[in-house]
């Protein structure tokens, strides 16, 4: 099987966006959540909020950075997923959250950047 740079990329940045989340206070409920619809990278909790984490990890800005990649059509997939693991988690009254973290490599250099309640699920739907 060959190698694919982009999974790998991805991996690092939800490995190193776990890193940062533990360190501000999450709790890891969930990593890659899988639906019929798609992944949810990192389900979490916040106190006792539940968030759902879209990582983007980027080895440049070539394509823009990795916020803009949030696309309305991507929120409203996350925001169906994110019901999916309310509901089979028994956590259907839980308040939730939206949070995006970015992961950027430029020069060497590791930069992360959260950002909590990244969009609101009433806008989406």
């Amino acid at each position: 099987m060959p190698f694919d740079h982009r999974q790998a990329l991805g991996k690092w940045g939800e490995n190193i966006a776990c890193q940062e989340l533990e360190r501000r206070g999450y709790a890891i409920l969930a990593r890659r959540y899988r639906t019929r619809v798609g992944e949810i990278d990192i389900v979490c909790l916040d106190g006792q909020t539940v968030v759902f984490v879209e990582v983007k990890a980027r080895v440049d800005r070539r394509f823009g950075g990795g916020a803009a990649a949030i696309t309305p059509w991507k929120q409203r997939r996350m925001a169906h997923m994110a019901l999916d693991f309310l509901a089979r988690s028994r956590r259907a009254r839980s308040p939730c959250r939206f949070d995006v973290v970015v992961v950027d490599l430029d020069a060497g250099r590791v930069r992360i950047d959260v950002f909590a309640n990244a969009f609101d699920v009433h806008s989406v739907f």
